[in-house]
């Protein structure tokens, strides 16, 4: 698989990545299988999907648990990023940006994920309570601790993430001011945020900000949380626990609404070949944003990792991506 750069070349990965988000948290709990879940990762690493991408949130911790199995055996091939800075309360997520909660949670997901080091770790949200930089500061330490290798920040806004916290999910938002002042402390080499054909706000000031700082940009929910597969049907419903009943993007209507993405990249899909997919057309229409973006699609079953992986090799033309352009906007507000 092709290799990209993040962090002003200072590590490489795969060019699409495996958000494992899913095997542990978020959608779906009928879906959850320990077995399919481990299959799925070394079935990414098999094909160079190298960036697994998880937090201690993410169950809370049998996501890293889960990892921890397989970097036992494979640490040297996968590319470890994870996430700090939200914890589980009673009722919803909280942020947590003390200094001495970073360090500790930084102790326990290097336990659970059976390794020494850690390649990427960010910063989940950022807690209001706290200044960032206190919270980056002790992140900062961590890397001259030489247990994380690099930092990066979750910008992920209002409703594009499961659990909002006690002031609400958009005090928690990282701004390009949060991520100018993080950048006088240490530098930041990789912003994770959404990005796809259904949502590219990111376009238009956070990728520009961090091409020209030689910044990577993991780009988060890239298949529309599943709905540029192709594979859901309006009217079908999501388990309760499934983070999907509750966006305004998935209800019937907006579902119904959206149909014309997905037929838009399914028309793209046909002209690569009969084994092409609308799915891995909107993963490449991603991968053509700019030669530092990574593509983190969430994966459960081994045969999804694979077929996501086959989007590294599929190269949209001028025409495709006008196509695509022109394709309308997405129903169903976020927030």
């Amino acid at each position: 698989m092709e290799r990209r750069s993040i962090g002003a070349g200072a590590l490489a990965v795969g060019a699409v990545g495996l958000g494992c988000m899913p095997m542990s948290w978020a959608y779906a709990p009928s879906r959850r299988h320990r077995e399919e879940s481990l299959a799925t990762v070394h079935a990414a690493l098999d094909l160079g999907a190298n960036l697994l991408d998880t937090a201690d949130l993410y169950g809370p911790y049998t996501n890293e648990l889960l990892l921890g199995r397989v970097l036992r055996e494979r640490r040297a091939e996968a590319f470890v990023s994870a996430k700090v800075g939200l914890r589980a309360g009673e009722q919803h997520v909280v942020a947590d940006g003390r200094p001495g909660y970073v360090r500790r949670a930084c102790d326990a997901s290097l336990r659970r994920l059976r390794t020494d080091v850690i390649d990427v770790y960010q910063l989940h949200r950022v807690d209001p309570d706290v200044p960032v930089e206190e919270t980056w500061g002790a992140m900062a330490e961590l890397v001259g601790a030489g247990k994380v290798r690099a930092l990066g920040l979750c910008a992920l806004g209002a409703g594009a993430g499961p659990g909002a916290g006690r002031r609400g999910d958009r005090a928690y938002q990282v701004t390009l001011g949060h991520l100018e002042r993080v950048q006088q402390v240490f530098p930041v080499s990789a912003v994770q945020a959404e990005l796809s054909v259904w949502s590219r706000e990111a376009l238009r000031r956070l990728l520009p900000w961090c091409a020209a700082r030689g910044v990577g940009f993991l780009a988060a929910m890239p298949l529309g949380s599943g709905f540029l597969t192709g594979t859901l049907r309006p009217g079908e419903g999501f388990e309760w626990e499934d983070v999907r009943a509750r966006h305004p993007r998935f209800t019937a209507e907006s579902m119904a609404g959206n149909q014309a993405l997905v037929a838009g990249l399914r028309r793209v899909a046909r002209r690569h070949g009969p084994q092409v997919t609308a799915a891995q057309v909107a993963l490449a229409w991603v991968l053509a944003q700019g030669p530092q973006v990574v593509p983190v699609p969430g994966a459960d079953r081994a045969h999804w990792a694979a077929e996501n992986a086959g989007a590294a090799r599929l190269r949209l033309t001028a025409g495709d991506l006008a196509e695509i352009a022109s394709l309308p906007a997405a129903v169903g507000a976020w927030d």
